[in-house]
């Protein structure tokens, strides 16, 4: 079986779109939630969220093709392409059959779809556009960044809303293990924040309403006063690659793939199971594959919403899973800073799972003020702190009960 390794990196995020800026804004502590500039939400009932700051898509493409793409088609062509530069590759020098792209995306097109709305009703069968269609479909993302890189080997997109990064990184593993295909470029990607987005996951009471003054502090995961989710944009991209492929062309390692679980509760199509059993179980299968013990992981990045019963559950999840080692694990929702970032959420959290093997640092969980008694994890509260982690999980579960857990080990 082919071991797995993760050579390249690349972020787009609330937080910062270089490795680095992330990094830095993440260990202090920094919010990325602010009020959204990208509309007039003074109407809606959520007015705040984590948007992207200073993106520009032109530094990797050029203004016609931006034009051309949808805002979570664009997140994901540039983490990509700025993953395949950190990761040292070039085309002339690999076999580019044997080089494909698995992306995770939950929503799509959701900005070509609005525009096209509204323009229904001013223009008819006018408003229509011939790129409309290869703008919001799903699959165009991992078609885009093929295109761009001249790669030729399995390419598709996983679709299984906040855990489908986790679940593309969890593919594209695979298929190395198989020996399908010697890299892999794997992330997700999701660019919901317009009047469609707040306005339909706010009247399903999914968004937090609190805190519309002090947007820093409305994602809370594990605190007593949590309310729901902050609504996040970007992308996380990583290059996959066979071990023996990587050394072979001397590249830097930054960790291993070592093994994921995949379950369903079966129970709801928003709620978590409030048992947390196939939350537990997908832990423990990704453990077994990865070859550890509870006792052997470091850090857990929570998937940690900030929504009353996903962090409830989750964390009766980790009990059942870790038993008397849940205690010992460091744990903590960076989506406290980078807010919910849906399908890219999961990819951007296992680059946080990697940045903290590499740095030795456990990032906080803010806004965590006032425990909550279901919620009695050691959460890293506020402030980040130095522990070695040679073995991290990430968590991600999403809306239909589709769970997703990757283990990264040193």
């Amino acid at each position: 079986m082919n071991d797995v390794v993760v050579t390249g990196m690349g972020i787009v995020s609330p937080l910062g779109n270089t490795l680095d800026a992330f990094w830095s804004a993440l260990a202090a502590g920094r919010s990325g939630v602010g009020p959204i500039r990208g509309f007039d939400a003074s109407t809606y009932p959520v007015q705040i969220a984590a948007e992207l700051k200073d993106f520009d898509p032109t530094r990797v493409m050029s203004e016609r093709e931006a034009r051309r793409m949808d805002p979570f088609t664009q997140y994901g062509v540039v983490a990509a392409a700025d993953a395949w530069e950190d990761a040292g590759l070039s085309t002339d020098a690999l076999d580019t059959e044997r080089v494909g792209v698995v992306m995770g995306c939950g929503v799509g097109g959701l900005h070509v779809v609005q525009t096209a709305g509204m323009g229904i009703q001013e223009k008819g069968a006018k408003a229509f556009n011939p790129f409309m269609v290869s703008q919001l479909i799903l699959n165009i993302v991992s078609g885009h960044i093929a295109i761009r890189h001249g790669v030729q080997g399995p390419n598709y997109v996983v679709t299984t809303a906040c855990a489908s990064g986790n679940h593309a990184i969890a593919n594209a593993m695979d298929i190395i293990k198989r020996g399908e295909a010697d890299v892999m470029i794997a992330g997700g990607c999701e660019g919901s924040i317009n009047e469609l987005g707040i306005g339909s996951f706010a009247a399903m009471r999914a968004l937090c309403k609190k805190f519309q003054d002090e947007p820093e502090r409305a994602s809370r995961p594990f605190d007593a006063d949590r309310s729901g989710f902050v609504m996040g944009e970007g992308a996380g991209v990583l290059v996959l690659e066979n071990e023996a492929h990587a050394r072979k062309r001397g590249a830097r390692i930054y960790g291993r793939v070592a093994g994921a679980g995949r379950t369903c509760d079966a129970h709801h199509i928003t709620a978590p199971h409030p048992d947390g059993a196939q939350a537990a179980r997908c832990m423990r299968l990704a453990m077994q594959q990865a070859g550890v013990n509870p006792g052997d992981i470091d850090y857990i990045n929570a998937h940690g919403t900030s929504t009353v019963l996903n962090d409830a559950g989750e964390t009766k999840a980790i009990r059942q899973a870790f038993g008397a080692a849940a205690d010992a694990v460091s744990v903590s929702s960076t989506k406290s800073m980078t807010g919910h970032l849906l399908a890219g959420a999961a990819a951007i959290e296992s680059i946080v799972c990697l940045l903290a093997i590499q740095n030795g640092v456990i990032p906080p969980t803010i806004n965590r003020d006032t425990p909550d008694p279901e919620c009695d994890l050691d959460v890293t509260p506020h402030t980040a702190r130095e522990r070695k982690v040679d073995v991290a999980l990430n968590n991600a579960f999403g809306f239909g009960g589709h769970n997703c857990c990757v283990v990264f080990k040193r």
